[in-house]
């Protein structure tokens, strides 16, 4: 069950970084903001927060997780 927990940790930072690296594109993209910055900066912001979610996630996990591929 650790193992699942890590590799939603991972999806979660990998969704993190590319919307804080790909923020102007998709918001370009996806919304119709008359102000593209500020779209921007809150995708950005969104981003962080979600792959400091994933990051806390893998932290809290992965010494179980090496435990258990130690074991197989």
């Amino acid at each position: 069950m650790e193992l699942f927990f890590v590799i939603i940790g991972l999806i979660f930072v990998g969704i993190g970084v590319v919307s804080i690296y790909d923020a102007r594109k998709i918001t370009n993209k996806l919304f119709s903001f008359q102000d593209i910055n500020e779209g921007t900066k809150y995708l950005k912001i969104f981003g962080f927060l979600i792959a400091l979610l994933g990051m806390g996630i893998i932290y809290s996990y992965f010494p179980e997780v090496m435990q258990y591929i130690k074991n197989m």
